[in-house]
């Protein structure tokens, strides 16, 4: 009888955990698709959190269960917003530290098989090849000690995701120069940060903004940077190639980076790309490594969104019901027009970029 009460016990614990993880995943997948949640750090330390819940209260008895429930609650927060791709990310990155710290667990315990280290001189075939054996032992019971170790894993990522601005901005240093004339294109809070701590080393220099219709949030990254005692000037998207004469380098955020060293910026960076392109105007991206994705992007329309086509057109307009407005979130800017990414760790090169996903995800996990 009393086995009985204790097994019953410890079936309504589990339900009540299991109800607590569906509700928060439910909560957190609304968020994501009301667009209550935006912003590429949010989205991404919102997902980690539910992470960290998930592992911190789920019922599995081994890593490989919770790397399956991990996968199937990754699909449905990239489902409920396919471009923001800092979601997708932090699921990729969650199942890179469980498999790290299995394979930690396994060597400490003394097996045979322990984690393989990272063959820097493979190919980018291979390290694309999601065939390849990684020895990595997911049966590995999912103890309270391998719970701590990978929820400690995740506050870390976490908080260096919440530290990015300070790291990048360390970098300043290195890239702007006095007399540099920058130009940049709209709001970015990383470019902001990056220039605004430029400005304190007693280095005189100019930056350009490109007011980015239709939302025109250049005219806020001006005043931030002319409240920082920068001198700005503003103007508009169709002078940018004009004015690229004149221009040192251009410096830029992103909302994405892509597996082969390519792009995906606010709508109107793929032109300002190309006439530093033309005119061989060094092209920065200022980012966090979180925003490192693992999937490739071919044209225009790769994790596209399209905006209120209000924006451009009033829907009173008369013209409206005969017009097809259309009013994309994003640029795609291939890897041939970027000069350097400047991350929270130090520069690189685009054709660097394949070998930071053999550090950050397991090629097993690209596609969830």
């Amino acid at each position: 009888f009393t086995w009985k009460i204790l097994a019953m016990e410890s079936k309504a614990s589990k339900d009540t955990k299991n109800s607590f993880i569906s509700k928060i995943v439910e909560k957190t997948e609304q968020n994501f698709k009301r667009r209550r949640i935006h912003g590429s750090s949010d989205c991404a330390v919102s997902t980690l959190q539910l992470m960290r819940h998930v592992v911190s209260k789920g019922k599995f008895s081994s890593a490989s269960l919770l790397i399956k429930k991990i996968k199937v609650i990754g699909r449905r927060l990239s489902a409920a917003n396919p471009t923001q791709l800092t979601i997708g990310n932090s699921i990729r990155r969650v199942l890179h530290v469980i498999r790290q710290s299995c394979a930690e667990i396994k060597r400490e315990g003394g097996a045979e098989e322990g984690p393989v280290d990272v063959d820097l001189s493979r190919s980018l075939t291979k390290l694309m090849d999601t065939n390849h054996d990684t020895k990595v032992d997911l049966s590995v019971k999912l103890d309270i000690n391998l719970r701590q170790i990978i929820i400690e894993e995740i506050s870390e990522i976490i908080e260096d995701i919440k530290r990015v601005y300070a790291h990048i901005k360390a970098y300043s240093v290195e890239h702007i120069h006095a007399k540099d004339i920058i130009l940049t294109i709209g709001y970015s809070t990383t470019v902001m940060h990056f220039l605004t701590e430029a400005s304190k080393l007693d280095r005189e220099f100019e930056v350009i903004v490109a007011e980015s219709g239709p939302s025109y949030d250049g005219h806020k990254m001006s005043k931030s940077l002319a409240k920082a005692g920068i001198e700005t000037t503003v103007i508009t998207d169709s002078a940018v190639f004009a004015m690229m004469g004149v221009i040192n380098k251009v410096i830029i955020g992103s909302h994405a980076v892509l597996a082969n060293g390519g792009i995906v910026a606010r709508s109107g960076a793929h032109a300002v790309a190309a006439a530093a392109g033309h005119h061989k105007v060094p092209f920065l991206c200022v980012t966090g490594l979180y925003k490192l994705c693992p999937l490739y992007g071919f044209d225009q329309d790769t994790f596209n969104d399209f905006r209120n086509p209000g924006e451009i057109l009033k829907f009173e307009e008369a013209l409206v019901e005969k017009v097809n407005v259309q009013n994309p979130g994003h640029d795609y800017i291939p890897p041939k027009l970027v000069s350097l990414f400047i991350t929270n760790f130090g520069g690189n090169s685009p054709s660097y970029i394949y070998r930071l996903l053999t550090e950050y995800y397991d090629a097993e996990d690209y596609d969830l």
